[in-house]
């Protein structure tokens, strides 16, 4: 079976493409965000392809799996077939609602023929999803395995475009925290922070995928400040690779950090006092990391991903 899907999310995508399909991701001359193709700094199998959009046309595809609203159109223009009518087709929500909640309705929030699969059940809940059908297939992680070694007197933070997102994943609060540890501030487009106040004993550290991880798990602990995202896969990996968690407690991430495995608190005496801790005590920091690698084996495994995966793509094609 053919599925086309684009390259939009390189960590959730690495995943999905694990499954025993055949994955056609578009690719562009200038692998702009419509035409990515592979991944260069991820392993993905040889049933990943690229065609260019002018081989779409004539490909067969079985089923699209969409992830952004302009989709709809680019998958109809690029194909000459209409997601959901002439192709079976899903939506993939990774995000929030943009805007407010309570009044923000989903892009498919009129149709009845595209089911929406949201990554959390957090994000189902605040989008107004309409009369969309709507499942929810939580993250699954690739085991990068118990890496953490907790060496440096360090805590890692993972964001991409801290300085564009700003207070929504949490950059106003680094120099607060930066007062009480040390961070490694990993993500692309980091290197923007240098220079900015508070922030002169943190490192700024735009690293390939390959390096990311290793770099990471040398780190104490792992510290999540993020107010308004979806589940962010650079915790739930943190968590794979041992590491002991002091978390903002929002969107979903008390039903993925459980007790025992971190701290999750929106009181900053409580999360402050968390990375003192974890600081002062290895041992405590280790038997923590230990308890949140086994919460995220026992949820966020690649094999529950794909499971559930296959029983949402057999119930789409009936």
């Amino acid at each position: 079976m053919n599925v086309l899907v684009w390259h939009v999310h390189g960590s959730w995508l690495t995943a999905f493409v694990q499954g025993p399909y055949t994955y056609l991701v578009p690719v562009t001359p200038d692998r702009g965000p419509d035409g990515l193709g592979r991944a260069r700094t991820w392993q993905w199998p040889d049933s990943v392809r690229e065609l260019p959009p002018d081989e779409l046309r004539d490909a067969d595809i079985d089923l699209m799996v969409l992830q952004r609203p302009h989709e709809l159109a680019l998958a109809e223009q690029w194909t000459g077939r209409r997601p959901g009518i002439d192709v079976p087709a899903v939506y993939v929500e990774h995000n929030c609602p943009d805007d407010t909640a309570v009044d923000t309705r989903h892009p498919l929030a009129d149709r009845g023929d595209i089911p929406v699969v949201h990554v959390t059940h957090f994000n189902r809940l605040m989008w107004d999803n309409g009369r969309a059908p709507t499942e929810v297939i939580e993250h699954g992680i690739i085991d990068p395995g118990p890496l953490w070694t907790g060496d440096e007197r360090r805590a890692a933070v993972v964001v991409n475009d801290p300085v564009r997102r700003g207070r929504t994943t949490g950059t106003d609060l680094l120099p607060r925290f930066a007062r009480i540890a040390p961070l490694d501030v990993f993500g692309m487009r980091t290197g923007l922070l240098a220079g900015d106040p508070g922030l002169e004993l943190c490192r700024m550290r735009d690293l390939p995928q390959g390096a990311l991880h290793p770099a990471m798990a040398r780190c104490r602990l792992y510290l999540h400040p993020v107010r308004w995202t979806s589940l962010g896969l650079s915790l739930l990996e943190a968590m794979f690779l041992g590491m002991p968690v002091v978390a903002l407690d929002t969107t979903e991430v008390r039903e993925a950090v459980p007790a025992g495995a971190g701290v999750v608190s929106n009181r900053f005496d409580v999360l402050e006092d968390a990375v003192r801790g974890f600081l002062a005590e290895p041992e405590h920091a280790r038997r923590t990391g230990e308890a949140a690698r086994a919460a995220a084996q026992a949820r966020y495994g690649e094999r529950r991903f794909l499971d559930d995966w296959e029983r949402l793509i057999k119930e789409v094609m009936r």
